[in-house]
């Protein structure tokens, strides 16, 4: 989210930064989002007026009626009546712009730190530093068909049950995977000072928001359905009405993933008040939300633990000796993501699925404190690759591949055998203050009455499937069979190979 204040201060320094990350009407919004401020404002300043007015007004009938100067005392009632109309169409007017900037600018991009680098797309990203020495000895079977030719990977049987991109494991592969997860959130609490959290992995819109996957990125996310008082023949009726409304047709074939994607448009229209829905529309879905057919508590299903942790300090105001030490905070969880934009990328094996674990690594700052954190965070992710003696690479994202609610990125990419070449196993972020002022998340300094906005990190730590696929190339052998890496042992009862099921 970003500060009006900021934008109208130097406009040129967001259109360039937009720019440069992408945008190309970068013009057209800044220009869009200062007349929207100049309405807004001049609302207020017009019902502020006007209240002046009216207070005054209010005061003289007194002292008219106290004269007994009844005519007088009827044309400031008169008076009053038409400022309480001119208030009230300027609260309106203010409503209205107020609610239409908020949209625009949560609809925008971070700007990008000063050291980022430009660029388009990966292609101008920047190699930082490279560790360990790729193994190219030797053929290199790619991890899904080493894992079921060990019979330990099914990806039908997952298929029958929930649909492409996701998978079952078995026997010492399952184990290996939730070996990775409890060394990862070992090392991070123990050596790194992270504190575990065990969050909710379903949470409300507004978290969403707060960390930038609402509402542009509505699609890539599961959406929770909760019909406290629904039956799925009433959410039917529900979608039938409000497409009908709009002579948009309504398929009557009915899954529950179009349930998901239908009551997600329906909730976004009114929580995100989305600027391109009619008011009509608006006040058809409220109505249907308030009918009780669909239930006014729907979630979502979280795409990472970086939205449980970070959320966290959501409308809160700390003491700055709360941050003398970064908040550091750390979680095992499965993550969800619906992938809308990766159709035909990775779409066998474990590098893309829907459902998957994670261990996530969030930093709360003082401002002052977030590059420090970054370097620190990146670092504290890179020590589990070198534990686990898995050779990767630090990249510097440049401006037009970072995320949404990024200022500066490194990515982690671990070297994969099969592929001859690194993927990503960690994104570290810094966010400076965009997510805080999403969340209302701020600090005091000691002696200070007014407050400041925190900045926020997340990063991987890592993810525990792409994690296991780097170790199931970088680790087989001749025979087949997956060597268990020397930091995994004490938590794999023994085992030192990962084998064929007898």
């Amino acid at each position: 989210m970003h500060d009006i204040r900021a934008i109208r201060e130097n406009p040129d320094h967001f259109v360039a930064g937009w720019r440069s990350r992408g945008v190309d009407d970068a013009q057209a919004i800044v220009d869009q989002a200062l007349a929207l401020d100049r309405d807004l404002r001049a609302a207020q300043t017009a019902g502020q007026e006007a209240l002046a007015k009216r207070n005054a007004a209010s005061k003289a009938i007194g002292a008219a009626m106290g004269k007994k100067d009844m005519a007088e005392a009827e044309r400031l009632k008169a008076e009053v009546e038409g400022l309480k109309g001119e208030i009230a169409a300027q609260e309106a007017v203010e409503a209205e712009k107020g609610k239409a900037l908020r949209d625009l600018l949560a609809a925008q991009k971070n700007l990008a730190a000063d050291d980022v680098p430009d660029g388009e797309d990966e292609a101008g990203n920047v190699e930082v530093s490279v560790w360990g020495e790729p193994r190219r000895t030797g053929p290199a079977k790619d991890h899904a068909d080493l894992g079921e030719a060990l019979g330990l990977l099914d990806f039908e049987a997952a298929a029958k049950m929930s649909g492409a991109r996701f998978a079952v494991l078995k026997g010492g592969l399952a184990r290996l995977e939730r070996a990775i997860g409890q060394f990862m959130l070992d090392l991070q609490t123990a050596e790194h000072g992270y504190l575990e959290v065990n969050p909710p992995y379903l949470v409300r819109d507004e978290a969403m928001f707060g960390t930038g996957q609402l509402p542009k990125f509505g699609d890539d996310l599961y959406f929770g359905v909760s019909r406290r008082n629904s039956r799925l023949s009433d959410v039917k009726r529900v979608r039938r009405r409000a497409f009908s409304d709009f002579d948009i047709p309504f398929d009557v074939s009915f899954s529950g993933q179009d349930l998901s994607r239908v009551l997600r448009s329906l909730r976004n229209s009114i929580v995100h008040m989305r600027y391109d829905v009619t008011d009509h529309y608006a006040r058809t879905v409220s109505a249907l939300i308030s009918s009780g057919r669909i239930s006014d508590d729907n979630l979502w299903l979280i795409p990472t633990a970086e939205v449980s942790l970070t959320n966290l300090v959501r409308e809160t105001i700390l003491a700055e000796d709360e941050l003398a030490t970064p908040m550091r905070l750390t979680a095992l969880t499965p993550c969800f993501r619906a992938e809308a934009g990766s159709a035909g990328r990775d779409t066998r094996g474990l590098i893309r699925q829907h459902q998957f674990s994670k261990v996530e690594l969030v930093s709360i700052t003082r401002p002052e404190d977030s590059d420090a954190e970054h370097e620190r965070m990146t670092a504290c992710a890179e020590a589990v690759l070198q534990k686990l003696e898995l050779p990767y690479k630090r990249v510097l994202l440049c401006k037009g591949d970072m995320g949404f609610s990024a200022k500066k990125t490194f990515d982690l990419e671990v070297w994969l055998p099969s592929q001859a070449t690194y993927r990503e196993i960690s994104s570290c972020s810094n966010c400076g203050d965009f997510q805080a002022r999403r969340m209302d998340a701020r600090f005091k300094r000691a002696g200070e009455k007014k407050t400041e906005f925190v900045h926020t990190l997340n990063g991987s730590g890592l993810a525990v499937g792409r994690t296991l696929v780097a170790i199931m190339e970088n680790y087989q052998d001749q025979d087949g069979r997956i060597a268990v890496p020397s930091a995994l042992l004490p938590y794999m009862g023994g085992v030192t190979h990962v084998e064929r099921l007898p």
